[in-house]
């Protein structure tokens, strides 16, 4: 029985966790989100090794008195400033959140709220070609 009750606490943390992602992107301007077609925003765990690899040349924002293995967020793709004409039929970019680093890196629901917004805006930064000098200028960072 206390199996089944931990699957469910843990199913409805996810939810939680995918609506704060949702909310994130529903709260984009019009012109914003005409910009991801050919965009897949999903919500992982944990970063893999691989994940955590790539990310390690963007270190984004970790939480004071976190590790250097700490990844929040990761966009995988060709940002919108690098696409030349020869860009079709390529499957969609990637932009994985990663809700266990942003669960225990933040207690309050409001900070995870909060950080899970910054980490959604951060990586679509990426998407549309601005680099972490950038993102970082514009709170992002």
């Amino acid at each position: 029985m206390h199996d089944r009750v931990r699957i469910r606490v843990e199913q409805a943390r996810r939810q939680r966790f995918e609506r704060l992602v949702a909310r994130a992107l529903d709260g984009l301007s019009p012109e914003v989100a005409a910009m991801l077609d050919n965009v897949d925003v999903i919500v992982e765990d944990e970063p893999t090794a691989e994940q955590l690899s790539l990310g390690r040349g963007y270190p984004e924002h970790p939480a004071p008195g976190s590790d250097d293995d700490t990844l929040f967020g990761l966009y995988e793709g060709v940002p919108l400033t690098r696409r030349g004409s020869d860009y079709h039929l390529v499957p969609p970019d990637r932009i994985t959140i990663f809700r266990g680093p942003l669960q225990r890196a933040f207690r309050s629901p409001q900070a995870i709220a909060r950080e899970v917004r910054i980490t959604v805006m951060h990586e679509l930064g990426h998407h549309l070609g601005f680099e972490e000098t950038r993102l970082e200028a514009l709170g992002l960072g």
